[in-house]
């Protein structure tokens, strides 16, 4: 079901370029903004591990340095036929953990200092499965699609925004009048936040799929369930000095927020993350 969603979204922000490249720049206009925002987001698919590692000051541990976290990470590479990953911890009391690489044989996952203390095996076991997951699932390249063609979108909403104000759309503004030029600044508005919309629905369908997956492999989704509850609490507790740029690759969100905030969130409410694996061992519908 998250699969098919993600496709509906990606099809839903793809059409929404077209429309948006057709009435702002015409076919030129969507190309040169789609070949930028594909330069931009293809320089950090290829090299986003060692990017966001540095970033958070991660250190590459072998067995002997780390024996639970590689010990886990290497039992589930085996279980799911994966190449085994690089081992990071990352010094940080904050509770979180993350993934990342450009495929499975190019993958990396990390956890803090802060979660490793807090969590049992079996919960520990649960989360890499979690972000296993997202490098099976090739979710890195799936994002960096729906960030390409939001970034896009993003340009061309810039590009007619300074053909306004320059007077590039002064013939169409005669032509159609004041409700002409209000419709295209509604747009120039309204697209950019279309397009993050759907991109963070993206993200949110993409976390949804790595739990079940996460969930299926360690065969224990109470497990997941039981230490995205500790993560969620010890992330108040301890919040983490995060980018907002990165903060969609961690398991829960690093970031604090509420209301209208929720809107543009990477992750689903805890709730319902916990809600889902739940009903994977008691047989509940999923709303």
């Amino acid at each position: 079901m998250n699969t098919t969603k993600t496709v509906a979204l990606m099809v839903g922000l793809t059409v929404l370029l077209v429309m948006i490249g057709g009435a702002f720049g015409g076919r030129q206009g969507m190309i040169i903004a789609f070949v930028f925002a594909f330069a931009m987001n293809m320089f950090s698919y290829w090299f986003s591990d060692k990017i966001v590692l540095r970033m958070y000051s991660a250190r590459e541990v072998s067995e002997a340095e780390g024996p639970v976290l590689y010990g886990v990470t290497r039992d589930l590479a085996m279980k799911m036929n994966m190449p085994m990953p690089k081992v990071y911890v990352i010094p940080s009391e904050a509770p979180n953990a993350f993934a990342t690489g450009r495929n499975p044989n190019h993958a990396a996952v990390a956890a803090t200092e802060g979660i490793l203390r807090l969590l049992t095996r079996e919960e520990l076991t649960g989360v890499m499965a979690h972000e296993m997951a997202h490098v099976k699932n090739r979710d890195i390249l799936i994002g960096t699609r729906a960030a390409t063609i939001a970034g896009a979108i993003s340009m061309l909403a810039t590009m007619a925004q300074w053909a306004m104000i320059f007077g590039g759309g002064r013939r169409d503004d005669d032509r159609e009048g004041a409700g002409g030029l209000i419709g295209g600044i509604a747009m120039i508005i309204i697209a950019p936040i279309a397009a993050a919309l759907i991109q963070m629905a993206i993200s949110r369908s993409r976390e949804y799929e790595a739990d079940a997956t996460g969930a299926r492999v360690c065969g224990n989704p109470l497990g997941l369930a039981s230490a995205l509850k500790k993560l969620h609490a010890g992330s108040q507790r301890v919040p983490m000095q995060a980018s907002p740029a990165t903060a969609h690759m961690f398991i829960v969100n690093p970031l604090r927020g509420g209301g209208l905030v929720n809107l543009f969130s990477t992750h689903p409410p805890m709730e319902e993350r916990v809600a889902r694996l739940e009903a994977m061992v008691y047989g509940q519908p999923i709303r």
